[in-house]
Parts: structure tokens; sequence; C-alpha cells
């Protein structure tokens, strides 16, 4: 998630003040092919160029822990092939809120007041365009959570979503409800906390 939101809100954003312009083209075509390709396919080409040709990162597993620079290089694999999907849709949304919002005429005297066009960008236009980001976002991650069941597969993790499918294939039912059960939680946590961000960003949301 953090890779899908920081490089969507930054490639959106800068495509949204280049709008029509080659910058903009390109971080559309690379937003285009993310969405496009499976994760599963992504995750294959990561391997082949990060882990057999470049021999940067490892292929697969889980390393010695989590918390060692090992596990973090073991990580950064099957983070990077999950988050470059979420990012594609994320960019392409953060783009068009961002547009809309700049066709605004609070933003017109913003700059007729004076102000930097960063402050503009940042403080005025990126604040109320991340409304429908965050929706997306707590979507977003609930969609991470099925997606991670295959990129758990091919990275060989020993994640929750790996557990599942060896449970089902074992039928190992009271294993499997409570991994639905930690799915359900923690999508149902994800969009409270999305919830109360609105009123955080938006001051006009109250609850």
């Amino acid at each position: 998630m953090i890779i899908a939101f920081g490089g969507s809100l930054v490639a959106g954003v800068i495509a949204a003040v280049y709008n029509n312009t080659l910058l903009d083209y390109l971080t559309m075509i690379g937003a285009l092919l993310g969405v496009s390709m499976a994760d599963f396919w992504k995750g294959l080409m990561l391997m082949l160029l990060f882990a057999l040709q470049l021999q940067w990162l490892p292929a697969s597993g889980a390393g010695e822990s989590l918390f060692s620079m090992d596990g973090l290089r073991h990580l950064i694999l099957p983070a990077l092939t999950l988050g470059l999907g979420s990012g594609a849709y994320l960019t392409r949304l953060t783009r068009s809120s961002m547009l809309d919002v700049l066709n605004e005429d609070f933003i017109t005297t913003a700059r007729a007041k004076g102000l930097r066009q960063g402050t503009v960008i940042l403080k005025h236009a990126l604040r109320n365009a991340l409304l429908p980001v965050l929706t997306m976002l707590g979507i977003q991650f609930g969609l991470l959570l099925g997606g991670a069941v295959i990129i758990e597969k091919v990275f060989a993790w020993p994640g929750i979503g790996r557990l599942t499918v060896d449970s089902i294939f074992a039928k190992d039912f009271p294993v499997v409800q409570g991994c639905v059960l930690v799915f359900a939680m923690s999508f149902a946590l994800v969009t409270l906390i999305v919830d109360i961000l609105y009123t955080y960003i938006n001051p006009r949301i109250r609850y």
C-alpha cells in the first residue's frame, strides 16, 4: 500500500499539473500497462529481471526474519508486484480527480491571490482531490488481500493467503474460516480508518 499510494500520488499529481504534455502521456501509458498486466505475470517478469538477470534480490521465500535486512530484501519483489497494479488504478484516479479540482473557481482565486504554484497544488488542490482517492485506497486494500494469495504462491511467501489456499486443499475448514475472518476484519478496519480520515481532509464532513 505504501508503494501503491506513494507512487500513484506523485505520478497522478504530476500528470494532472502537466496535462496533455509528453510527461502526462508517458505516465498514463505506464498506468495503462500496470492495469493491463496480470499480477502473477508481473511477478514472474520482476523475478526474471531482478533475481535471475541482475541478481539484486532473492527470487522467493521470506528470509530469516521479516524484521531483518534479509527479510526486507525478500519482501521487495512481492510488495512491488502488488503495489504496481494498485498504483496504476490510483494514478489514473488521482489524475482525474486533480484535473476536476484544478478547474474549480477556488483554485483560480488562490492563484489570483498570488499564492505559489506549489501551495496551490499541494494545499488547496490535492487536499480536495484526495477524497475519491482515499475511497479507492480502502477498496484496493481489500483487493490486495485477495490478490496476495496468488503472489504468495508465486514468491513462496508464507503469508495468510498461502495458508488459506493450503488449508482449502487440506480441507482444514476451521483454519479457512479463521483466515476469511481476518480478511473481513482487516477490510472493515481499513474502511473505518478511511471514513475517519475524511473528516481531517475535508472539515465540512462531520459525523
